[in-house]
Parts: C-alpha cells; sequence; structure tokens
C-alpha cells in the first residue's frame, strides 16, 4: 500500500477537524432552534403575568433551518482555506528539510537548509546544517589523512626498493670477494689485500643499515621524543665543534656566527640529526680552500658552502633517497645518498620548513631552515 505523504494527510486531518467542529455547531444551533424550545415570558403590569407560544417559534426555525446549507457551505469552504494554509505552512519546511538531506545524502556540498523560523523545525534545520558541515569537515580532513597515508605508505615501499637495491651492489661484491678468496682463485690469493677490503665493505654496509633504520623510525622517534625550549647558540656551537676538525684536516674555513641566537621549542635530538647531517654533508662536498658559513638570519638558520653548485634537474630529485647526482657524489666519496634524505624526513615530521638553493656570488649552496 503507498504511504500517504505528509501535505494531503496533513490536510486531510486539519481538514476532517474543522469540518467535524463545523458539523457539531450547527446540529447544536438545529436542536437549540426547535419551537418548543422558543417559549416567550411577558410580564405586564405588577399583579398581572401570562405564557404564551408565539408562531414567531416557527419562523426562527424555519430561518435557521434555511440558512443552515449556506452557513454549512461557507463553514466547509473557510474551513477548506484554513487546513489549506495551516497544512502548507507546517509541511513546506519539512518538505524542504526532506528535499536536502537527500542532497546531503549525494553529499552535495552546497546543501543547506534555508528555515529563517525560531520554532523547533528552525532549530532542527539549524542542527542538520551544523551537522551535515561537521561531517563535511571530518571526511575532508580524513580525506587529507587518507593521501597523507597513502603517499607515506608509497614513500615507504619507494624507499625499501631503493635501499634493497642499494644494499644488493655491496652485499653481491662482499659475497663475490669471499667466494673468490675461498676457492683461492688468482689476485684473491692475496688476503691481506682483500681483508681490509672486505671489512671496508661491511663498514659501508653497517652505517647504509644504520641509516635506514634511524630514517624509519622517524615517525616513531617523532611521537617519541617532547619537544622542548632549546638554545640554538648552544646548540650550534655543540655540533658544529667536530666539524672545525674535520674541515680543518681538508683545509676548509667553518665559519660560526652565533650573533642573532634564538630560542625553539623542538624535539632535540631529531634537530640535531638534521644539522649534523647538513654540516657534514657541506664538509664532504666543499673544496680545498673554500668556506662553509653557518649563521642566523631572523628566524632563519643558515649553513652554507661553497662548491660547485647542484643543477636545478638535480635539485629537483637531491632529498630522494639514495640519490646522488652524477658530476660529483658518488659511491667513491663515502655518501651513501641518504643525508639528505634523512634531513628532508625529520624537518618534515617536525614541520618544519626549508630551502636548498644554489648561490651565485660565491658559488655554492644555501640550506635555509625557517623556525
Amino acid at each position: 500500500m503507498k504511504q500517504i505523504k505528509i501535505f494531503p494527510k496533513t490536510f486531510a486531518y486539519t481538514l476532517g477537524l474543522m469540518l467535524f467542529i463545523v458539523g457539531i455547531a450547527h446540529v447544536l444551533l438545529y436542536f437549540f432552534t426547535k419551537p418548543e424550545w422558543l417559549v416567550i415570558s411577558v410580564n405586564q403590569h405588577n399583579d398581572t403575568s401570562f405564557d404564551t407560544s408565539l408562531n414567531i417559534a416557527d419562523y426562527v426555525t424555519k430561518v435557521v433551518i434555511k440558512a443552515l446549507p449556506l452557513s454549512l457551505i461557507c463553514c466547509v469552504f473557510i474551513s477548506i482555506i484554513c487546513s489549506f494554509l495551516f497544512s502548507r505552512k507546517f509541511t513546506v519546511p519539512i518538505k524542504h528539510i526532506s528535499t536536502i538531506t537527500e542532497q546531503m545524502a549525494q553529499m552535495k556540498k552546497d546543501a543547506v537548509c534555508n528555515i529563517s523560523s525560531k520554532d523547533e523545525i528552525g532549530i532542527l534545520a539549524e542542527n542538520i546544517n551544523y551537522l551535515y558541515q561537521s561531517l563535511l569537515s571530518t571526511i575532508e580532513n580524513l580525506e587529507i589523512e587518507k593521501q597523507r597515508v597513502n603517499e607515506s605508505e608509497k614513500s615507504k615501499v619507494d624507499f625499501l626498493r631503493a635501499a634493497s637495491h642499494e644494499l644488493k651492489t655491496p652485499v653481491t661484491a662482499l659475497n663475490a670477494t669471499l667466494e673468490n678468496m675461498i676457492l683461492g682463485i688468482g689476485k684473491y690469493n692475496d688476503y691481506d689485500t682483500y681483508l681490509p677490503e672486505c671489512k671496508e665493505i661491511t663498514a659501508h654496509l653497517a652505517e647504509m643499515i644504520h641509516d635506514i633504520l634511524e630514517t624509519s623510525k622517524a615517525d616513531i622517534s617523532a611521537k617519541n621524543e617532547a619537544a622542548t625550549l632549546v638554545d640554538l647558540s648552544e646548540l650550534l656551537s655543540s655540533l658544529c665543534e667536530p666539524y672545525i676538525l674535520i674541515a680543518k684536516t681538508k683545509g676548509i674555513t667553518l665559519s660560526i656566527d652565533l650573533s642573532g641566537s634564538f630560542s625553539a621549542v623542538l624535539p632535540p635530538r631529531m634537530f640535531e640529526k638534521v644539522i649534523s647531517n647538513i654540516i657534514a654533508n657541506a664538509v664532504v662536498y666543499t673544496e680545498t680552500g673554500k668556506m662553509i658559513s653557518v649563521y642566523f638570519d631572523e628566524n632563519n638558520i643558515i649553513i652554507e658552502n661553497e662548491c660547485v653548485p647542484i643543477p636545478i634537474e638535480s635539485l629537483r630529485h637531491i632529498f630522494e633517497p639514495f640519490y646522488r647526482p652524477n658530476f660529483d657524489r658518488n659511491r667513491c666519496k663515502g655518501g651513501n645518498g641518504l643525508g639528505l634524505y634523512i634531513v628532508d624526513t625529520f624537518l618534515k615530521t617536525m614541520s618544519i620548513t626549508y630551502s636548498f638553493r644554489a648561490m651565485e656570488e660565491p658559488q655554492g649552496m644555501r640550506f635555509t631552515i625557517n623556525l
């Protein structure tokens, strides 16, 4: 059986109620205008009185009965109009809410219940609007989080693929060397030469595995390490101290200017790893006789090193895991291509923005950390 919609149902209920009231009123009117109920009492003088039934009663009854159909028609007509207006006033907002909620179910972002009344229906419309906006906001946040998780998972998969590929090369070389030494093939009988070489390969593998594990634990480290107020002048001074000696042995000047220092709230160990990797990277790829500068610029930490500027094409990939520009960054120089990837991962985990650009005068690279 098909359900009756709310407007005709409300209209029928209201009209029926009003017609019932009209009918009762007319029945009572007819009942009270019967001739036997119309008795006129006339009192003349102080000592004389009489009762009489007048023909006017029949006249009134006939007039009322004659007027009943017209009165009934007028009342029915007025009842229909009142029922229609009442039903429309009551059901139009509900129909509007029903239409809008259907649009909301289809996730139309511009769906809004436009009801200005201050009664319960108006409050219901406001609650629906608030609930829908909260739902849209939650869905949007979930989409952003889903996208972030997908990007994170993709990044992890790409990193594991790159790591397995990078580890495969030294492991294969180490295995081949050891196998040839065991079989005593040709030059591999010279253990004094190839055992140190094997040890060097294993040390390189250990360093790569350590960096890979450290990078994979970035998210966990960020959650476990509480951010504290750090004196950046003290932090940079302690971090740069060992690199001053390393730079000196290479004929490089490491200039540190701690004026303009300030404090910042951040995870100290993660941030120390970031600064350490950037400075170490600068020391490795700065030529003899050149300079590395570390200083503050307003709320930024600047680390510059004089070197051959990295081409724009390479800069687009410089923070990818195990990436080495062909012109200089290769395995022979000892880099494993993870330093800047770790820097990028940690800074993003700490929600710190940065830039890495080429300098024109003097030629080199500038790393800026925005705090």
